[in-house]
């Protein structure tokens, strides 16, 4: 396994029934949830979406209630979010499905300390991969340096790269003989900074979600805000802009651009009664990039891509855990198929984790390709006929209950995006919303009062 973080934990945990597995990890992994240099995007704001999460739970059992004992938060989607849409305020209908809240620090040492206790799991840290071992046929295992300077090869009979953003595979391939893979990249140059906050105290327990959408018709830069109830009482609150909107590092302008920059004002006003405990936290490396491996004529045996190496969405849309969740669960599924060391296992897997990317990718290319320069070429026919359906499900969404929840039901990754294009949803999408749009914050006067707003 190649790489320990988030998706890297998982995917160990789905193979260790069959085999045992070794992680190789670049850095010093925390015995606790603390920061750590693999993982800068650790300090913005994360969520973990059903799909999601109910895959984590298959994988890792527990893991759910460990996280609410620690002071993460289960919250209800959309009964408990207050989110303004490019097309207006959605309403909070009742549940539909969930949110997994809490730091990403506490999230991976949470699933950390599960997977590495299993005793079929081993550790590695402290080692740099140098590169895949074997031919274009089958790879055979991996070359790396130790701490202490050592190289040396670690046979194996299957390789799972998830190294994230960084993943060398794709050179790997063509390096070995291969063609190279498909990819497409969306880069709307987004930025976005986070800071911590201390929720004022009535606020601490059952706060709503509260999301500004950033809106891609406008023909500008896009610019958002999130702000998620996380553990300890704290908000954590994440800004963003893409090319030519960016949000600063300087914390006198944070609160600034929630007020001025955004499309309403609403996190700038809850902040107003909150405590900052954080420096402003940036960055920048946010694009959309997917390999398409699972295309390719010819596959190594023994060889497996997955989470962010496979496919690195803009976290602006929160789909990266979920997928990598969903893509693990999706691992096991397949050996357990198949059987371990079946021939041609390799494909089908690879094949097989691609698929609960696909939902998240067209959800982010959907808005992501209309802003300025983000592709070579523009977007596609497809990607304005997608958007301009999704665009009309949204605005139906926003009066219509029934279609927000079947829009829920995609983005929070518990169905494919077909329960979109059923005849009744079709028809209702022509309709309209059923309800008149909202013209302020659906938040509740005691939400209000407890935030420091009455």
């Amino acid at each position: 396994m190649l790489g320990g973080s988030f998706a890297g934990l998982l995917a160990a945990r789905a193979l260790a029934p069959f085999a045992r597995v070794t992680v190789v990890e670049r850095d010093t992994l925390p015995s606790g949830p603390e920061p750590r240099r693999g993982v800068p995007q650790a300090r913005h704001a994360h969520q973990l979406w059903s799909g999601g999460a109910r895959a984590l739970e298959e994988l890792v059992p527990g893991t759910t209630g460990r996280l609410l004992a620690a002071g993460a938060h289960r919250q209800p989607v959309t009964a408990n979010t207050v989110v303004l849409s490019p097309h207006g305020w959605y309403r909070r209908w009742d549940e539909s499905h969930f949110m997994l809240l809490c730091t990403r620090d506490l999230l991976e040492a949470t699933v950390r300390a599960e997977v590495l206790g299993d005793e079929r799991v081993e550790l590695l840290d402290r080692a740099e991969i140098l590169a895949l071992d074997g031919t274009r046929a089958a790879v055979t295992g991996v070359r790396v340096r130790t701490h202490d300077g050592a190289e040396r090869t670690l046979r194996a009979d299957l390789v799972v790269d998830a190294t994230g953003r960084a993943s060398r595979t794709a050179r790997w391939l063509t390096d070995a003989g291969l063609p190279a893979p498909g990819r497409r990249d969306v880069d709307t140059g987004l930025v976005y900074a986070s800071r911590l906050y201390r929720a004022p105290e009535g606020a601490r327990d059952g706060f709503p979600v509260v999301n500004v959408q950033q809106d891609p018709r406008t023909g500008g830069p896009g610019r958002g805000g999130v702000l998620l109830p996380v553990e300890d009482g704290h908000w954590l609150v994440t800004l963003f802009g893409t090319r030519g909107g960016e949000p600063t590092s300087r914390a006198d302008d944070f609160e600034r651009f929630a007020r001025e920059e955004l499309r309403h004002p609403v996190i700038a006003d809850l902040l107003g009664a909150a405590d900052p405990r954080t420096a402003v936290s940036l960055t920048r490396a946010t694009a959309n990039r997917r390999f398409f491996y699972e295309r390719m004529k010819e596959w190594p045996e023994n060889l497996v891509v997955v989470g962010d190496a496979l496919t690195a969405l803009n976290p602006v849309y929160g789909h990266g855990m979920a997928v990598a969740a969903r893509g693990a669960a999706a691992l096991r599924a397949t050996v357990r198929r198949h059987g371990w060391g079946s021939p041609g296992l390799a494909r089908r897997a690879q094949r097989a984790v691609a698929r609960p990317v696909g939902a998240a990718w067209d959800l982010a290319l959907g808005q992501d390709v209309f802003y300025p320069g983000p592709t070579h070429g523009g977007p596609s026919a497809r990607d304005r006929w997608l958007a301009a359906y999704v665009g009309r499900l949204m605005y139906t969404a926003t009066g219509n209950g029934r279609i927000a929840r079947r829009v829920t039901d995609v983005t929070s990754l518990e169905r494919g995006a077909g329960v979109l294009l059923t005849p009744s949803v079709l028809v209702a999408a022509l309709a309209g919303p059923l309800k008149p749009a909202l013209t302020a914050p659906p938040l509740t006067a005691e939400e209000r009062k407890a935030a420091g707003l009455a």
